[in-house]
């Protein structure tokens, strides 16, 4: 006999697909290395880590923040010496922010506390599973490009 396929809607695929994706990124959150540093402060040195520099407007955009809330938080990564500041080589009034060396190790530590707790609760799961999840991985990549 054949199995048949479920078919799932593709809005109500999306809305559970949002949900687990929530989820998922909550519980990964919750990883972050203990301290007073916060899930604001650490998304804002995750983009400068990424992007390597950005100007306080380029991480507020990036942020999805208004201007004085991104000042704030990179007001209080500066007084951790997580953030730098350097002057713009054509422009006066702007400056680069960019992680310091203590910024790019507290990142590189909360990579390795989320990558450790994944591949953990990976390890618990069949082959099979794991799999699928491989290959869901490369389509859910395949989702976020432009």
């Amino acid at each position: 006999m054949n199995a048949v396929k479920r078919r799932t809607p593709p809005a109500q695929l999306a809305v559970s697909l949002r949900d687990a994706i929530t989820r998922l990124q909550r519980r990964l959150r919750q990883t972050r290395p203990l301290g007073d540093v916060t899930i604001a402060q650490i998304s804002a040195l995750q983009s400068l880590d990424t992007a390597g520099a950005l100007t306080p407007r380029e991480l507020a955009e990036a942020e999805r923040v208004q201007p004085p809330t991104m000042t704030r938080i990179v007001a209080k990564l500066e007084d951790r010496g997580l953030v730098q500041r350097t002057p713009h080589p054509t422009d006066g009034r702007q400056v680069f922010l960019a992680p310091t060396a203590e910024g790019r190790a507290l990142m590189s530590e909360y990579r390795r506390l989320r990558d450790e707790w994944l591949a953990r609760r990976l390890a618990s799961l069949d082959p099979d599973e794991r799999e699928v999840l491989r290959r869901a991985a490369e389509i859910l990549d395949r989702l976020t490009r432009d």
